[in-house]
């Protein structure tokens, strides 16, 4: 029995997780690679699988929804997503007027 009173088991969870985040990753390489589809179209499926491969991290590995202190979490969320906003967007911004 773990220290939470929970009995220890095979991490299914994590396995199919990483199973998951694995197809996700191999299915954008392959859209970016050998789809045919046009680069607007590649863009958004990339942007897409990346948004279902981060909820899915989120989820299934960083365990969000298992915490008593959701409001913070909340916060923290929103947080982390302004700042990822705010890297790529400047990181754009840079490449396309200042270099």
């Amino acid at each position: 029995m773990g220290a939470n009173g929970h009995h220890e088991s095979f991490p299914w969870k994590h396995v199919v997780g990483f199973l998951l985040s694995l197809v996700l990753t191999f299915a954008a390489l392959w859209v970016a690679l050998s789809s045919g589809l046009p680069l607007k179209a590649v863009i958004v499926v990339i942007v897409l699988f990346a948004v279902i491969q981060a909820s899915l991290q989120l989820f299934m590995f960083m365990h969000v929804n298992e915490s008593n202190s959701g409001r913070m979490q909340t916060f923290n969320m929103v947080y982390s997503f302004f700042i990822a906003v705010v890297i790529v967007a400047g990181s754009i911004w840079v490449m396309q007027f200042v270099l």
